[in-house]
C-alpha cells in the first residue's frame, strides 16, 4: 500500500472516530458500536476491491494490551483517595468484586449446562464477560448526577484491575488452587513493592527532566515494565493502577523533606498535561482496536443462532446480577445504573488471550462481539429511556 494512502486511511480513521465521539455524546449512541460497524463495512469494501490487510491477528492483541494499560492509567489518574471518598471507594470496590465473582459463576453455569465441558474451562470462558468497560460506561453517564458518575468511574476502574487479576489467578490454578493462592499472593506483593519503587523513581525523574518531551518517555517506561512483568506472569496491571493513584494523590504520599526532593509542587502543575496525554493516547488506541476488531469479525458468525442465544443469555445474567449488586452497594434507585453494564476492550482482550488448550469446544467465536454490541445497545436504550423519564 502506498504510504500516502496509508496516512490518509489512518488520519481519516481518527477523524471519523472523533466525529463518532461527538455524535455519541449528543445522541447517546456508544461510539464503540459505530466503530465496530465501520470496521465490518471496511471488511466488505476491502473484500470487494480485493485488498488484504495483513497481520490482523498480531495487531489486535497488541493494540488491546496498549489500550488496556492506558485505560487503567487513565482510571487511576481519575481516582482521588480522600477521606470523604472512602465510602464510595468501598462500595464501588465491593460492586466490582460482586459483579466479577457472581457474573462469572452464573455465566459459567450456563456454559456448563449447554456445552457439558469442565467447569474450570467454563469459568475461564465466562470471566471476560463479567468485566464492565470504562471506555463505554463513563461517557454514558456524563449527563447524570455527580454521585452516579462517581460510582461508575470508580467501579469500572476497579473492574479492569480485578478482572485481569482474577483471570491470571484462574490460569495459575490450572493444576492446584492452593499453589495458585501462594503464587498469586507472592506475585501481587512483589508487584506492589516494585510498583511503589517505580512510582518514586518516575516521580523523581519527572521533577528532574527539563526536556520539553517529558511524559512520553515515562509512559514508555511503564509499558516496558508492564511487558517484563507479563513475561514473568506478575500482576502487571497493578503497577499501572498504583502509578496512576500515586500521581493523582501525591499529597498523601509525598510530604515534608521528601516533597522537596521529588519537587512535588512542580509536578502537580503538570499533572493535567499527563492526564490529557493519557486520555488522547487511549482514544487513539481504542479507535484502531475496535475498528480492527470489527474488521476481523466474520459476518456469518454474528448471525449464528447458537451465538445469538448464548449472547442473549449472558446479557440477561449481566443485567439481573447487576440489579442485585446495585441493591447491595448503591445508595439510591438502581436506574439508570442498572442498564450501564457494557462490555468492551478488556472483555475482548481477555477472550482473545485464552490459551488454545483451555478454549471451550462449541463456544461460538461471534459471542464476544455480540455481547459487546448488545450490552452497548442496552446502555443506549437505558440512558435514552431515563432521559425521557427525567424530562416528563
Amino acid at each position: 500500500m502506498d504510504s500516502s494512502i496509508l496516512i490518509i486511511v489512518l488520519s481519516m480513521s481518527v477523524l471519523i472516530s472523533y466525529a463518532f465521539d461527538l455524535f455519541s455524546s449528543r445522541f447517546k449512541i456508544p461510539s464503540v458500536l459505530l466503530l465496530l460497524l465501520l470496521g465490518v463495512l471496511t471488511r466488505q469494501a476491502t473484500g470487494y476491491f480485493d485488498v488484504q490487510v495483513p497481520y490482523i491477528n498480531t495487531i489486535l492483541p497488541t493494540l488491546g494490551t496498549l489500550g488496556l494499560i492506558l485505560v487503567v492509567l487513565e482510571g487511576g489518574l481519575d481516582l482521588e483517595l480522600h477521606a470523604e471518598k472512602l465510602s464510595v471507594l468501598r462500595r464501588t470496590l465491593l460492586a466490582s468484586l460482586l459483579s466479577i465473582i457472581g457474573g462469572t459463576l452464573l455465566m459459567a453455569g450456563v456454559l456448563y449446562l449447554l456445552l457439558n465441558d469442565s467447569f474450570y474451562r467454563c469459568l475461564i470462558a465466562a470471566l471476560p464477560f463479567s468485566i464492565i468497560s470504562s471506555a463505554v460506561a463513563i461517557p454514558s453517564v456524563s449527563n447524570l448526577s455527580l454521585d452516579k458518575q462517581e460510582f461508575v468511574v470508580y467501579e469500572s476502574a476497579f473492574a479492569s484491575i480485578l478482572g485481569v487479576m482474577a483471570y491470571n489467578f484462574l490460569l495459575l490454578s490450572r493444576n492446584s488452587v492452593f499453589g495458585a493462592v501462594w503464587l498469586f499472593t507472592r506475585d501481587t506483593l512483589v508487584m506492589a513493592l516494585l510498583s511503589l519503587g517505580c512510582c518514586f523513581l518516575l516521580l523523581y525523574l519527572i521533577g528532574r527532566i527539563n526536556h520539553r518531551i517529558k511524559f512520553l518517555p515515562i509512559i514508555s517506561v511503564l509499558f516496558l515494565v508492564y511487558a517484563l512483568a507479563e513475561i514473568y506472569h506478575l500482576s502487571s496491571l497493578l503497577l499501572i493502577l498504583i502509578f496512576g493513584l500515586f500521581l493523582n494523590n501525591t499529597e498523601l504520599f509525598i510530604r515534608g523533606r521528601l516533597s522537596e526532593i521529588l519537587k512535588n509542587d512542580l509536578f502537580e502543575k503538570e499533572l493535567d498535561q499527563l492526564k490529557n496525554l493519557t486520555a488522547e493516547g487511549s482514544f487513539v488506541v481504542r479507535t484502531f482496536f475496535f475498528l480492527i476488531f470489527g474488521y476481523a469479525a466474520v459476518p456469518r458468525e454474528l448471525i449464528d443462532l447458537d451465538a445469538i442465544i448464548v449472547s442473549s443469555l449472558f446479557i440477561g445474567i449481566i443485567i439481573a446480577w447487576r440489579w442485585v449488586t446495585l441493591k447491595l452497594t448503591y445508595k439510591g434507585p438502581p436506574k439508570p445504573l442498572l442498564w450501564i453494564a457494557p462490555r468492551g476492550l478488556t472483555t475482548i482482550l481477555l477472550y482473545l488471550n485464552i490459551p488454545e488448550d483451555l478454549r471451550l469446544l462449541g463456544f461460538r467465536e461471534g459471542i464476544a462481539m455480540l455481547v459487546v454490541v448488545l450490552s452497548s445497545v442496552v446502555v443506549m436504550a437505558g440512558v435514552l429511556g431515563y432521559k425521557g423519564q427525567a424530562a416528563e
